[in-house]
C-alpha cells in the first residue's frame, strides 16, 4: 500500500473556526457539478429507491449521502466531479424519502443496511466484471462500515472510504445537546418532521407519539418519539446501540479509510 502523506490543514482566512467552514462549505459550494441519469429501482419489500448514475469507464464508485442529504449535497457533488475527473462512473443513492417521498411506512436510519446491501447485489448482477468501491458521508458512512462488519467476507465492493462518521450514535447525539449543537440540530428536524407527519397521515395506525415527535428539540427526542418505533426499535437506546458502526469496526476485513476531523462541530473528538 502507499503511504499516505503527512500534511497539515489550514484554513481559509475568513473560515477559520469548524463552524464556519461547515456553514460556508453548503452555502457556497456548487450542487450541480456533474450530469446524472435518474433510475427508480423497485425493493424487495414493495417501495422504491432512487439511484443517481454518472457515466463512466472503470470502477464504480457507490456514494451514500449524510442525514436529510441527497446525490444533490454539496459534498456528494464533489466527490461525483472528482470521479468524473478520473474518467470513472458513480451510483449516487439517495435513501428513502430523500429524493422524493417513499411509498411504505417507513423512512431511512443510521443502521439501515439493507437498501444499501439490495443497491451493491443489483449492480454487480449487473456488471459482475466491473469493480464496485464505495464511499460514505456521515450517517451514509455509519451504514457502509456497520454493512462491511456484517458482511466481513464480501467480495462485491474492493474498497470503502468514510467521512465524519458518528460511529457511537448515543455519544454524537449528546454532543450536539450542547454548544452549537442545537442549531443544528433544528435545522435537521424541520425536514425530518415533516417526512415522519407525512407517513402518519399515511399510516394513521402506526404505533408512533406523533405529538412528542413534533415537540422534539432534540435528536434523541425526536428517535425515541419516531425514529425507533417506526423502524421496530425498543426506543432511541436500543436504536443507538443495535445501529451504531463502532461494534463492527473490528470485523471489517475490506481496505477501508475512515476519516475524522478532531475539531467537527457533529462529533466528539
Amino acid at each position: 500500500m502507499t503511504p499516505l502523506a503527512h500534511t497539515s490543514f489550514t484554513p481559509a482566512w475568513f473560515a477559520r473556526s469548524p463552524h464556519a467552514q461547515t456553514i460556508l462549505g453548503r452555502l457556497l459550494r456548487p450542487r450541480k457539478l456533474v450530469r446524472l441519469e435518474r433510475e427508480i429501482v423497485e425493493t424487495p419489500d414493495g417501495d422504491e429507491l432512487v439511484l443517481d448514475h454518472l457515466r463512466g469507464e472503470g470502477t464504480r464508485f457507490l456514494l451514500l449521502h449524510g442525514l436529510e442529504g441527497s446525490s444533490s449535497s454539496a459534498y456528494v457533488q464533489g466527490v461525483l466531479s472528482l470521479v468524473a475527473k478520473r474518467g470513472c462512473s458513480a451510483t449516487a443513492i439517495n435513501f428513502r424519502s430523500c429524493a422524493r417521498m417513499n411509498r411504505r411506512p417507513r423512512l431511512y436510519h443510521s443502521g439501515e443496511t439493507d437498501d444499501f446491501d439490495f443497491v451493491v447485489r443489483t449492480l454487480h448482477a449487473r456488471m459482475p466484471s466491473t469493480r464496485l468501491a464505495a464511499f460514505g458521508a456521515s450517517l451514509g458512512g455509519n451504514i457502509l462500515l456497520k454493512w462491511l462488519g456484517e458482511h466481513p467476507d464480501q467480495t462485491l465492493l474492493a474498497a470503502a472510504a468514510t467521512v465524519s462518521v458518528p460511529y457511537d450514535l448515543g455519544a454524537g447525539a449528546r454532543y450536539l445537546e450542547r454548544g452549537a449543537g442545537p442549531l443544528y440540530v433544528a435545522r435537521f428536524l424541520r425536514t425530518m418532521k415533516k417526512k415522519f407527519q407525512s407517513v402518519v397521515a399515511r399510516f394513521p395506525d402506526m404505533p408512533v407519539d406523533l405529538r412528542r415527535a413534533k415537540r422534539a428539540r432534540t435528536f434523541r427526542e425526536f428517535d425515541d418519539a419516531a425514529t425507533a418505533p417506526l423502524h421496530g426499535f425498543k426506543d432511541a437506546d436500543d436504536y443507538y446501540t443495535r445501529s451504531s458502526s463502532l461494534q463492527y469496526l473490528g470485523r471489517i476485513r475490506t481496505p477501508t479509510l475512515c476519516i475524522s476531523a478532531e475539531d467537527d462541530p457533529f462529533l466528539p473528538r
